[in-house]
């Protein structure tokens, strides 16, 4: 009898571990497909570099990384859907830095508000990217001087894309430092608003490096870059304050952000293998083609650049007056 009831209890025991070691299989991440949520169209930057990451992220993880494009609302839209969602770590969002400051230019409600600083979990800044003021060839303007001049006269437009963006501010910031008059005409996302540049519909743009990138020289001309030096992706590109306009400095950034409440097993995960990423030769070639330099580092990295943006855009949208058009 004891030796059958011993028997009981070690296969009992048994049935239990392997219960739990089926249970514990289950619920290892990832076990599903993952989703990364980009809040503008197909076609520019930020999309381009999600299936980039996607791409290199599923191989890493054994599970598909697949990109959704929820566009509309200077980003909110997308935002807003991640925001919501259950933060197990299937539902991603990479952003650019529009996220930090779109609220402060649109008239949100309930559906397209959401918590800057406390509604998500930060969990790697993927690239920084400078900025460019850029005119379309069919416009004749070759330089900042002319741009100036013919800027102080109405009539003359800019492409950015979408109200609150950093474009649209730095726009409204070279207004100011240049006493120029450009009205600024949004777009949904940077690829209709690089169409209709070199399209020669919108005359101007301020715009990351990449979009225009194929059109330098060609169909676009680019006049300035709006950094304190000149980048290396396009180094016979002058300064802002090399041709006079000073103090107008901006640039953008992107980062992949999850809903607020992501377990740190599952943030660690995803920020180790999109460090690795970004180191890979292949994934820094690609990126500079989009415009964008390796960013990186712990997730706190991240939080503290939206932060720092959200603090410096909320004062200067207010200065500047910029609201949705």
């Amino acid at each position: 009898m004891k030796n059958i009831h011993r028997q009981v209890v070690i296969a009992a025991a048994l049935l239990a571990a392997a219960q739990m070691s089926g249970s514990a299989l289950a619920q290892a991440y990832p076990s599903k497909p993952i989703t990364i949520v980009v809040a503008y169209p197909a076609g520019g930057d930020t999309d381009a570099m999600a299936r980039l990451y996607a791409e290199k992220l599923g191989q890493r993880l054994g599970q598909p990384v697949v990109v959704d494009n929820r566009p509309g609302a200077s980003g909110t839209i997308g935002t807003v859907h991640v925001a919501k969602a259950a933060p197990d770590g299937y539902t991603l969002l990479l952003a650019p830095n529009t996220f930090a400051i779109a609220q402060f230019v649109l008239k949100t409600n309930a559906g397209s508000s959401y918590d800057v600083l406390g509604g998500f979990t930060p969990i790697v800044q993927t690239s920084v990217q400078p900025m460019f003021v850029a005119a379309s060839q069919g416009s004749g303007i070759k330089d900042i001087k002319t741009l100036a001049s013919q800027g102080k006269r109405d009539g003359l437009t800019y492409a950015s894309p979408g109200s609150g963006s950093p474009m649209h501010i730095l726009g409204e910031m070279f207004n100011k430092a240049a006493g120029t008059k450009l009205s600024h005409i949004p777009y949904k996302g940077v690829a209709p608003a690089v169409n209709d540049l070199i399209g020669g519909h919108v005359p101007t743009t301020f715009m990351t490096w990449g979009p225009i990138a194929p059109y330098a020289g060609g169909k676009v001309n680019v006049l300035a870059v709006a950094d304190a030096q000149r980048s290396p992706l396009a180094p016979n590109v002058p300064t802002l304050a090399e041709q006079g306009v000073k103090d107008v400095e901006v640039s953008a950034w992107q980062g992949l952000f999850g809903p607020k409440g992501m377990k740190p097993e599952t943030v660690k995960l995803l920020n180790t293998h999109l460090n690795e990423i970004l180191r890979m030769p292949d994934v820094v070639s690609k990126m500079a083609a989009f415009g964008a330099l390796p960013a990186g580092g712990e997730p706190a990295r991240l939080e503290k650049t939206n932060a720092a943006d959200y603090n410096r855009f909320g004062k200067l949208i207010k200065d500047l007056d910029i609201r949705a058009d």
